[in-house]
């Protein structure tokens, strides 16, 4: 690997980090630690590298996903058709390359050409909760939130306390509509009254309020929070006259009785978009709800379908953001955090300040080189805003208030925590920690591996996970499931109750399925999606002996500890989604001396992992035998599902190009995988070529090669 690939690499694993744990805390937990404008501008990056680098855009890249994982607390709901996310747009120059991108897609004239033939409506985008809501003739029956995109959580109880949904509509149709709850103006100042009135801490934001009252257990609760909704989206209607734009479905939702927003605009060019959002961007502080931006969707429902999607976003709709507001405050110092991986942030010590509603006193700086390209220095006097309306962010210094006394920021040569020698990855940005053993890092790795997305133990917060590891109860991961109820009655808070129950939490944590071990881990470049890959191959290859049950027993997890530290690269990327970057980080985990306590330690400790059902290839079909990788973008897939295909189809994916791959399938800004193919002779497919194969009318062949 160059020098420029490994840069790239370690930038991407460091976005796919902060990212994912972003989606977490926002979609998941309701309590965001970064703002909208920091979030988007991280995910643009990584929008962009993965573009210069498709190598490196594995299929659990937050580019492929929507939300958040559904929460265990609810039963799951499988959405009929994907809830998407949308694309932004930050200004109008960017309103307007959407707009010629939908134009050139549809073969219609760009401006400044004379450019009929495309109407947009414009919607206030409203920052709550997505929701879907089911009715059956007439009567509703089911509504979840958008979750993952494809599976949500049914909070039918709770929506049934929103007064504005309707329990029974107009006309007794089936059909599924969609919208978004959200907690007014009014009702959120009046929570927080109370909530200050008792010595409770504010809510920070309308948003997440609204949306942790709607995913309450309890929903008296919910009702206690009186909630609101718009409706935006006619997903499914069993009406006999079918609607064929968005404007129309719009107008038949609010004659159904559903509650529509009536600060809306049909038939609009770009230009009046643009008008659009210049007139709310002031007035939206009149309304009596949080509006963050402005929707904008073609009109046309068959124009949409031409336009179709990507991964993680239709082409026929976008998010215009308003700009934040900004304040001006002082840069009292600037302080390196230490993270889970061992990076150092340094994060904006500010004299308090209300911005957007809040009071704000700190704000991430994300690396030294962004410390640098905006000349921060201790003592300025710097503009701050809420990126989104939500998330802290220093735009700059007020050049003509420095007086000379204002200090540069340097990064410390040693670990504010534990002082070893701080190490900068060679040309690039990250300073980190090196010390495995560092108390910060040591602390997060815990975090994560408690987590809902690792070992899931509720109840195990971080109050809970400081005292024990600063009471030395836990020092290694097998500890925890070690711990006695005596010992977590012991804790600060804990009464003999609650401590049993932690206690049933662990104990039912030891037989997660293996992926959910994988991913709590913490593996380098390795997420949510690939833990499952990763299991998914691990039971193929390492099955069950004659006395072990399908259901997993510590004996297979013994066998397959022991296993993986002599798995090498090249088999590590025969796991589908998995490039050669990737096969390196896990070449590198599982073969350190620290892995190797890690896995025969939770061994030790009892963890009985569920065992996966190893993928089997359908027999027969039009790809058996055959290895396919796929590179770029592709229009009627995302990588998850062109993959998913191909297994359907009897193929395998892998994830890098050799001499065995027969067919290389390349979207559009297809990179270094591409030019291997063409290198090594490799069939090359795009995707019409590609559906043919998948459908038979093409014949399986090693030299076909269509374009």
């Amino acid at each position: 690997m160059t020098e420029r690939a490994a840069d790239a690499a370690s930038r991407h694993a460091d976005l796919v980090a902060r990212i994912s744990r972003a989606n977490r805390l926002y979609y998941e937990d309701d309590a965001p630690e970064i703002e909208d404008a920091e979030y988007d501008a991280l995910f643009r990056e990584l929008v962009e590298l993965e573009r210069d680098h498709p190598e490196l855009a594995t299929s659990d890249s937050p580019t492929n996903r929507v939300g958040g994982t559904p929460s265990a607390a609810f039963s799951d709901v499988r959405h009929r058709r994907p809830m998407l996310s949308l694309g932004n747009a930050f200004d109008h120059d960017e309103l307007r390359a959407f707009d010629a991108r939908a134009r050139r897609a549809l073969g219609l004239p760009v401006a400044p050409e004379p450019a009929p033939g495309l109407a947009y409506v414009a919607e206030l985008k409203i920052d709550g909760l997505a929701v879907s809501l089911r009715y059956e003739r007439g009567r509703f029956v089911q509504g979840a939130t958008r979750g993952d995109g494809t599976t949500g959580e049914d909070v039918t109880a709770n929506l049934r306390t929103v007064a504005s949904i309707p329990q029974r509509l107009s006309e007794p149709v089936s059909l599924e509509a969609r919208g978004e709850v959200f907690i007014p103006r009014a009702e959120f100042a009046r929570i927080n009254r109370e909530r200050e009135a008792a010595g409770l801490p504010l809510y920070a934001n309308a948003r997440n309020s609204g949306a942790g009252s709607l995913r309450q257990i309890d929903p008296t609760i919910t009702a206690s929070r009186k909630l609101s909704a718009w409706i935006y989206q006619l997903v499914e209607d069993d009406a006999t006259r079918p609607v064929a734009r968005q404007s129309a479905a719009l107008d038949r939702l609010e004659a159904l009785g559903f509650p529509v927003n009536p600060e809306r605009a049909p038939g609009l060019d770009i230009e009046g978009v643009i008008a659009f959002t210049e007139r709310w961007r002031e007035a939206r502080h009149g309304l009596s709800y949080e509006t963050d931006g402005v929707v904008v969707k073609v009109d046309d429902f068959a124009l949409q379908d031409r336009l179709g999607m990507v991964s993680r976003a239709p082409r026929w709709a976008i998010a215009y953001k308003f700009p934040p507001e900004q304040v001006v405050t002082v840069l009292e110092d600037i302080v390196p955090y230490v993270g889970r991986t061992g990076t150092l942030t340094p994060v904006a010590h500010l004299r308090p300040v209300k911005v957007a509603g809040s009071t704000v006193a700190r704000a991430t700086l994300h690396n030294v080189d962004e410390v640098r390209r905006k000349d921060l220095r201790i003592g300025d006097t710097v503009i701050l805003q809420k990126a989104g309306d939500v998330i802290p962010e220093v735009v700059g210094p007020v050049l003509d208030r420095r007086d000379g006394t204002e200090r540069t920021f340097e990064m410390p040569a040693a670990c504010p925590v534990c002082g070893t020698d701080v190490v900068r990855d060679e040309g690039a940005v990250r300073y980190y920690c090196p010390n495995p053993a560092c108390p910060a890092r040591v602390a997060q790795e815990y975090a994560h591996f408690l987590g809902r997305a690792g070992m899931d133990i509720e109840g195990a917060g971080w109050v809970v996970l400081e005292q024990l590891l600063q009471r030395g109860l836990i020092r290694s991961r097998g500890d925890i499931f070690r711990l006695t109820i005596d010992q977590l009655e012991s804790l600060d808070r804990f009464a003999r109750k609650s401590a049993e129950n932690l206690a049933a939490s662990i104990e039912r944590a030891r037989r997660r399925p293996l992926a959910r071990i994988v991913n709590a881990l913490g593996i380098p470049q390795v997420g949510e999606a690939t833990a499952i890959d990763l299991a998914t191959w691990i039971a193929g290859r390492i099955p069950p002996g004659d006395d072990e049950p399908m259901g997993g027993t510590a004996g297979w997890f013994g066998r397959v500890a022991g296993a993986l530290p002599d798995i090498d690269e090249a088999q590590f990327a025969e796991v589908p989604g998995i490039g050669p970057t990737v096969a390196a980080s896990l070449r590198a985990y599982f073969t350190a001396d620290a892995t190797r306590g890690v896995l025969a330690d939770l061994v030790e400790a009892g963890i009985e992992p569920h065992r996966p059902e190893p993928q089997r290839a359908a027999a027969g079909g039009p790809l058996t035998g055959r290895t396919l990788v796929v590179t770029g973008t592709l229009v009627g897939y995302d990588r998850a599902s062109a993959e998913a295909a191909i297994r359907a189809a009897g193929g395998k994916v892998a994830g890098s190009v050799s001499a065995r791959t027969d067919y290389v399938v390349a979207g559009a800004n297809a990179g270094s995988k591409l030019a291997r193919a063409e290198q090594l002779g490799v069939a090359v497919l795009d995707e019409t070529a590609f559906r043919r194969l998948l459908d038979g009318t093409i014949p399986v062949d090693r030299s076909t090669d269509e374009q």
